[in-house]
């Protein structure tokens, strides 16, 4: 009896302290920044807020409508501007790193993230006729938030989720990731208070994203005019290598006649 006493003890022991590493390491789970990059011909731009230098690109500039870009958790977001240039030739496009990322100052937090998307709006608003956003993974948690609050045109969500909570309560079903997540970013929560038409694209085979998640925050539009399409064959990471994609953001586009 006492060693199986001394046995569900460390059980327990071991199972506390693996909670306690989830909870220390989440945000270096979250959050992978990249590295600054050389060598972009593209011009530059910067941002302000709080203090921290927002660094990025612009793309197709001087046109009246633009779209801002918000990337994955570990993406270099330059890798886009060829694709971007062409598939949003109509729109000026901004590709702009997330604090800490890249050349851009201070450390990822979801309160920091939301702050920069407000600031970076509110700069570029007098600036262009219509302002549509693009998140992919991650950075689709910061689009909903900035649709719920801004005036947007568009939104194009790329391999969302409804909460990064729910997402890590599916890899980690034994923990109770939802006491233990900082950054929750609750997509579901702000989904019922837009209204504008919202394109979502999943992978089949995402492992990072599983499609339900995907499936919820479309649910959770009600008040929105939703098209959503699942990349057959694709994965999290290279969903946008499949002519599929960009043949549904086309359509997405020129439905809306933009």
């Amino acid at each position: 009896m006492k060693s199986i006493i001394i046995l569900i003890a460390g059980l327990i022991i071991c199972y506390l302290l693996m909670v306690a590493l989830l909870y220390f390491m989440q945000r270096s789970l979250l959050f992978n920044p990249v590295p600054p990059v050389d060598g972009i011909s593209t011009q530059t731009i910067s941002f302000i807020n709080d203090d921290i230098t927002l660094q990025g690109w612009v793309l197709n500039q001087g046109k009246p409508r633009t779209l801002i870009y918000f990337g994955g958790n570990s993406e270099d977001i330059t890798a886009n501007i060829p694709l971007f240039e062409d598939l949003f030739r109509n729109h000026t496009v901004y590709l702009v790193n997330y604090r800490g990322y890249g050349s851009s100052q201070g450390s990822p937090t979801e309160a920091g993230l939301f702050s920069d998307a407000m600031a970076i709006y509110d700069q570029i608003r007098h600036q262009h006729s219509s302002i549509s956003l693009m998140g992919r993974s991650l950075g689709s948690g910061v689009a909903v938030y900035l649709a719920s609050l801004r005036d947007i045109d568009r939104l194009l969500l790329l391999t969302p989720y409804d909460s990064i909570s729910e997402v890590a309560q599916t890899h980690y079903p034994y923990f109770p990731t939802s006491y233990l997540i900082k950054d929750r970013f609750d997509s579901l929560a702000y989904a019922g208070s837009l209204k504008l038409p919202v394109l979502i694209v999943t992978a089949e085979f995402d492992r990072v994203v599983p499609v339900k998640h995907a499936e919820n925050l479309r649910d959770g539009l009600t008040d929105s005019e939703v098209s959503y399409h699942l990349v057959s064959g694709a994965a999290h990471n290279n969903i946008t290598d499949f002519s599929q994609y960009r043949e549904i953001v086309r359509a997405f586009l020129k439905k809306a006649k933009i």
